[in-house]
């Protein structure tokens, strides 16, 4: 069988806030983890052309298709035309409405299941549905068998999913097999549902039954859709960030994924290829402002309520990143026996950076809870005590070197940008004892401050570049530091700030604008990488606090080119070829275009931002 690997962009996402799939351009599901995100895949041919397993349902002999969401939903409709007709192909993960129950009641209940209905709209189609599922990534080939004409089980290990069709299907290569025609009005539905390989088999749903699922799913989407307050110019790619950042929600934590997939390389036939399906704090954070600013308040309150429970014990025990349900050793290993996107190997599960020692994310959970208790959450007592206890932490840390924002592997430095997230903390805890009355040592917390502040302007800033630089024993560029006027440490108009943006405009950015996040730096990972899509969106947001709004505009436009047709946007992008690298989609880049998106329109229509950056 020839190796061939859809490029990035013809993928689509469907979730229900557990587990997710990635569906291509030809209908085929190449990616699928269920129960949950980060569970072994089910389907992982975008992994493993030959041997990663897929779900195929398409008819056959497509002469042309095109694809979309159903507005306001993540419900994904695909359209085929063929020679004989053409017709729709509906792809979703039914999201009930008791979709936060625990993980046992869901498996007891076999509520998660990827549904497929395909509708001949016109003239007939001769269809076509494979579905050959490989357990643990491929490297388990299941035993298939039928119990009924239309209802299969295919189950190897400890794994096993039960395999619907409603038209008769056939065991072949142990996996799944159907072929058929359909005429205009009629429709061919298949499932895939996680099964419990102890437990009694489940009946399928009828096709009735699964009709009403997707009504139901639609409607829940729509009506969260609609909770959306921003009205402004780019509200299309605000909703569908908004959507995009829920469905990679982990409903019973709260805990958010850095993006649904692992191993997505950073550079074709690179080993910048890592696991991305856990929350990191970070993350957490700026979905947490992302979603707040444009009305998901309740949202907001989970990503808060994850953090809190997730981080909860010793500050000196944070961790970088946690599981869903707050796992914290998240031990990476290396799957051999997958060739990798595009011979992209390794591929790994799991993500060594979860050990690192990260400053920044000490001043990114100052930060997260000052966001909260500014869309109106309140900071109890106990909440208090644990952030003086991350403010102690600083206090006796800030001035350790680190492993930084990027997850560099080529061992600690003093970074700017996790000094200024220092700096950030201190901050915000004076912030909220001075404006809410609470117990602290004002004072010290203040020198502090303007300790952390004094160093980084004598050793972050270098004369000789006129910038900020990535760490005290370099002088490289690093787009991190155009987050310094966005947490409020610098005014973007303070002549060494701006001469810092006007250096990675000259030094870390494409043709087209696009930021890379630093060059010239061995950070112990090897390879290249392409374009990084937030830094991008970082560079918009300091244009428009120099008033520089319409060049803001068309570089957000630029960015938003980068996207696929479904809106969707990758980690990184390859400014040669036009192609999509890293993860996908991932989180990051979402919340950016929300952030940047009401930026925008603020600085067109509405009040400046505050001057703390929030």
């Amino acid at each position: 069988m020839p190796v061939t690997y859809k490029p990035i962009n013809e993928y689509g996402l469907i979730g229900d806030m557990h587990g997710s799939a990635l569906v291509g351009t030809d209908g085929s599901i190449d990616w699928c983890c269920i129960p949950r995100f980060d569970s072994a895949a089910l389907f992982s041919r975008i992994l493993d052309s030959n041997n990663g397993g897929f779900f195929k349902l398409a008819p056959a002999n497509v002469s042309g298709s095109s694809r979309r969401y159903l507005p306001n939903t993540n419900v994904l409709e695909t359209s085929f035309t063929t020679s004989t007709g053409s017709g729709v192909l509906i792809d979703f993960m039914p999201v009930h409405r008791h979709t936060t129950l625990p993980k046992e009641a869901l498996e007891e209940t076999n509520f998660q299941r990827v549904v497929r209905i395909l509708h001949c709209t016109q003239g007939r189609l001769d269809f076509e549905m494979d579905c050959y599922p490989r357990f643990d990534y491929g490297t388990i080939v299941p035993h298939a068998s039928l119990s009924s004409p239309t209802t299969g089980m295919a189950h190897g290990g400890s794994d096993a999913v039960s395999v619907f069709c409603s038209a008769p299907l056939s065991v072949v290569n142990d996996g799944f097999r159907s072929r058929g025609v359909i005429f205009e009005g009629e429709k061919l539905y298949a499932t895939v549902s996680n099964q419990l390989t102890f437990s009694h088999r489940s009946e399928p749903l009828t096709p009735a039954e699964l009709d009403k699922e997707l009504a139901d799913t639609t409607e829940f989407w729509e009506t969260w859709a609609a909770q959306c307050t921003f009205q402004g110019e780019h509200r299309d790619a605000v909703v569908r960030s908004a959507l995009t950042l829920k469905a990679l929600t982990y409903a019973p934590s709260g805990g958010l994924v850095a993006a649904p997939t692992t191993s997505l390389p950073e550079a074709i036939g690179g080993v910048r290829n890592w696991d991305y399906r856990y929350t990191w704090i970070r993350d957490a954070t700026f979905a947490l402002y992302a979603l707040s600013i444009i009305g998901y308040t309740a949202e907001a309150r989970a990503f808060k309520d994850w953090l809190e429970w997730s981080t909860s014990g010793r500050a000196r025990d944070l961790q970088v990143m946690y599981g869903l349900g707050g796992e914290r050793r998240l031990t990476e290993i290396e799957i051999p026996e997958l060739d990798g996107y595009r011979r992209s190997r390794p591929v790994r599960i799991g993500n060594w950076a979860y050990s690192q020692f990260q400053l920044d994310i000490y001043g990114e959970i100052m930060d997260s809870a000052h966001i909260f208790r500014k869309f109106g959450g309140a900071v109890d007592p106990e909440y208090w005590e644990y952030l003086r206890r991350v403010v102690n932490f600083v206090i006796a840390h800030w001035n350790e070197p680190d492993e930084g924002i990027w997850e560099t592997r080529g061992g600690r430095e003093h970074f700017v940008f996790s000094k200024v997230m220092c700096w950030v903390a201190m901050d915000r805890a004076i912030k909220a004892a001075t404006d809410l009355g609470l117990p602290g040592d004002i004072d010290l917390w203040k020198k502090v401050r303007r300790d952390i502040r004094s160093e980084v302007m004598e050793r972050g800033y270098s004369a000789g570049r006129q910038a900020f630089v990535q760490c005290y024993s370099n002088d490289n560029l690093d787009a991190a530091n155009l987050m310094l006027p966005l947490v409020g440490f610098i005014s973007a108009t303070d002549p060494k700030m701006l001469s810092t943006i006007r250096a990675i405009q000259a030094e870390l950015t494409s043709p087209q604008g696009f930021v890379y996040r630093y060059t010239d730096y061995d950070d112990g990972l090897g390879g290249t990488e392409g374009s990084f899509t937030i830094c991008t969106f970082w560079l918009a947001d300091n244009l428009i606090k120099l008033g520089e709004v319409e060049e803001a505009r068309k570089l957000f436009d630029a960015a938003m080119g980068c996207a696929n047709d479904l809106g969707l946007l990758s980690e990184e992008f390859d400014t040669t070829t036009g192609e999509m690298l890293g993860n996908f989609p991932q989180a990051f880049s979402h919340m950016a275009v929300i952030n940047t998106a009401v930026q925008l329109q603020r600085a067109t229509a509405g009040p400046p931002t505050n001057p703390d950056g929030t």
